[in-house]
């Protein structure tokens, strides 16, 4: 379990993670300035703040070795109208980079 603030190890993919991706595909094809063929969410570790943060690695090409891109998604809370917004990403990581929480969040 993490500390208040802090950020959970990083786990499998939840449904509920898989649908916040798909929703936020649009605007990480927009930053990225590509239309990705496949995009299948992998990983991803979470950390409540006033709403949710979520760092997710997707990947987005198979070809070699694999490319990723590791996201930073936003949810506001609930009483705030719950809008997804995409804070950062890291485009191209390859697949065998984990994800790194406070990478993000220093840039």
């Amino acid at each position: 379990m993490s500390k208040p603030g802090g950020w959970i190890p990083v786990k499998p993919v939840t449904l509920e993670v898989i649908k916040i991706c798909l929703e936020v595909r649009p605007k990480i094809e927009e930053m990225v300035g590509t239309v990705f063929k496949i995009f299948i969410p992998v990983v991803y570790s979470s950390q409540v703040v006033e709403g949710m943060n979520y760092i997710v690695k997707v990947l987005v090409d198979v070809d070699g070795d694999g490319v990723c891109v590791h996201a930073l998604i936003f949810q506001a809370l609930p009483c705030y109208g719950g809008e997804l917004s995409v804070t950062k990403i890291q485009y191209p990581k390859p697949f065998d980079v984990p994800l790194n929480a406070s990478e993000h969040l220093q840039k």
